[in-house]
């Protein structure tokens, strides 16, 4: 599912207005830039790829509808057709423009979106959600601008797919007014939904809805991030929604948010072009992504606010992503013809910084070609990238009463060093006083809790990371009981090769790492590392978390442990 939220589109061509002010447009002739045409043409040769998830029963429940790789029908799928199809109508330099033949396609799909439609407006998002308000939201991204694309358009024979889209349209703004949702980023998403209906269909009702969500104020920490951490999904979404509403409900105000989030980012960038995901508390925690889902916001910021970080940010992602990825925003483009001038002047980007973001609990290091990403309450609490040979994290455990694996609560500076720590203890139970047992021998009546503790043991764990050499070097010490199995895991992004290291006989794609210095290498890319120590072969400690299916490099020892390895 591509979920994408649009922007505001004046009443006369697409094609010719740029967007003016808030909630004004005025006609202006321009010329679409050569960038932007290959954009059509590559949504020209996707649009026949639909043809194959069409459900073409005529007997079916969902027939003109489209499925997804499972050959599930489902109105994601049907309206990315239905957005794709109507935009290539509209544009004159489509193989598909003004097409009665795909017309006729949309038609059948908008009969087949109002069967996905629940009676209260909604639909479902069959991985999970049914009924969904937010889904329907998201499902907007596509039909909203879809309507207006076919509409001015001027096909001929479009009056009925327009009265279907405008049934469900109508439809579904029912049920984004009254309906709930399930996460922060969801609301912002209705909002601009129901942004974008209030352009088509002025109601109060619409608007009475976002102000209800507007009271409860944008989620944007002190460091410019938003409650879910989503920087690889929902950050992006949380921008575009906001531009949207900024632009709709002529409420400027709602940029600030945006940019604050846009210059935050600037510092989650890793040198290769891919965005820190670590620290999302949503599922894109640990991903790999590229920055082009920010493409649109950098840009439209950079001209917005003449900004240069803005503008050289928008560059890097036309670098570091594909043709095919910043297309899809395609639509973005074609509703506002000011994002098709030339970028102001750029202004260097941060690529040289030691700086922490206490309210993420994230501290980021770079150093031009390399970079690192300190995490608190992450049991991978550390990253470390040099090109595309990437350490995706660090982890350390102790087969400690089955609690062992390691993550701090917060990062401390002290001086030149970052500090994580952790004390644990280990209890054992003495009986219970006379007056605290049940008669009838319950446990359930006589919780531990109730119970003296004695030999308590502890253990420590802190690790100290502090820049070194180019690099980094990294103090791992471990004390307060002896003689506690200790693992030490560096694991590392799939691809690459190493020397310096001995293969596991006891699991697959495990290495141990005795040696003064290892290396792991991808391409023209090296991560060196030193140095090693091996005391035992238990790469899997009880109480420890199950390996990563990934290159790992193991140390180990026992307490007291202490260890220092450095990576470059």
């Amino acid at each position: 599912m591509n979920r994408r939220n649009f922007v505001a589109m004046g009443a006369t061509s697409l094609c010719a207005l740029p967007f003016v002010g808030f909630g004004s447009f005025q006609q202006k002739s321009a010329a679409k830039p050569a960038w932007l045409l290959e954009w059509i043409k590559i949504h020209d040769q996707q649009l026949p790829s639909f043809k194959a998830l069409k459900v073409t029963d005529p007997k079916h429940k969902y027939v003109g509808g489209y499925m997804d790789d499972v050959e599930i029908p489902n109105p994601h799928s049907t309206s990315g057709f239905i957005g794709k199809a109507c935009m290539l109508m509209s544009c004159s330099e489509s193989s598909f423009y003004q097409s009665n033949e795909v017309l006729k396609e949309v038609e059948a799909a908008a009969k087949a979106m109002l069967q996905f439609q629940h009676s209260d407006g909604t639909i479902d998002l069959l991985a999970t959600n049914f009924h969904s308000t937010p889904d329907t939201a998201f499902v907007l991204e596509n039909i909203v601008p879809a309507y207006k694309f076919l509409k001015q358009s001027n096909t001929k024979g479009a009056e009925n797919t327009l009265d279907l889209l405008q049934k469900f349209l109508k439809n579904a703004g029912d049920g984004l007014i009254v309906g709930g949702i399930h996460t922060p980023n969801h609301r912002w998403v209705v909002s601009a939904a129901l942004t974008k209906l209030n352009e088509l269909f002025p109601d109060k009702r619409y608007l009475n809805r976002i102000d209800q969500w507007l009271a409860e104020h944008i989620d944007l920490d002190p460091d410019g991030q938003y409650t879910e951490k989503s920087t690889n999904s929902y950050s992006p979404i949380v921008n575009r929604s906001l531009i949207i509403m900024a632009k709709g409900l002529n409420k400027p105000e709602l940029l600030e948010p945006v940019l604050k989030n846009l210059e935050m980012t600037l510092y989650y960038v890793h040198p290769n072009g891919e965005v820190v995901t670590e620290a999302s508390n949503r599922q894109d925690k640990g991903t790999i992504g590229n920055m082009s889902k920010y493409y649109y916001c950098y840009r439209f910021m950079a001209l917005q606010k003449n900004n240069g970080e803005m503008a050289a940010m928008a560059r890097q992602i036309e670098k570091t992503s594909t043709k095919e990825q910043l297309a899809g925003y395609l639509d973005y483009f074609l509703e506002d013809p000011t994002l098709w001038r030339e970028l102001p002047a750029d202004k260097p980007l941060p690529v040289s910084y030691a700086k922490a973001f206490p309210y993420s609990g994230v501290v980021r290091i770079r150093r031009n070609n390399w970079d690192s990403t300190l995490l608190s309450n992450n049991t991978g609490w550390l990253t470390f990238h040099k090109g595309n040979s990437v350490l995706q994290a660090m982890r350390v455990a102790a087969s400690f009463f089955g609690k062992g694996q390691f993550q701090s609560e917060k990062i401390e500076q002290q001086g030149d060093t970052w500090v994580l720590r952790k004390t644990l203890e280990g209890p054992y139970y003495q009986p219970l006083d006379k007056d605290k047992i049940s008669p009838d021998g319950d446990l359930d009546k006589m919780p531990r809790t109730l119970r003296k503790q004695s030999e308590i043991q502890q253990l420590e764990t802190v690790v100290k990371i502090k820049e070194a050499n180019n690099g980094l070097e990294i103090e791992i010490s471990l004390s307060g009981t002896d003689g506690v199995p200790v693992s030490l895991e560096l694991i590392f992004r799939a691809g690459g090769t190493f020397s310096g290291v001995t293969k596991s006989t006891k699991k697959d794609n495990a290495y141990l790492f005795s040696e003064q210095k290892g290396t792991y290498t991808v391409g023209n890319d090296s991560i060196n590392f030193n140095s090693g120590k091996v005391e035992h072969k238990n790469i899997q400690l009880r109480g420890a978390l199950p390996a990563m299916d990934a290159p790992t490099v193991y140390l180990t020892g026992f307490t007291p442990f202490k260890h220092k390895i450095s990576l470059s």
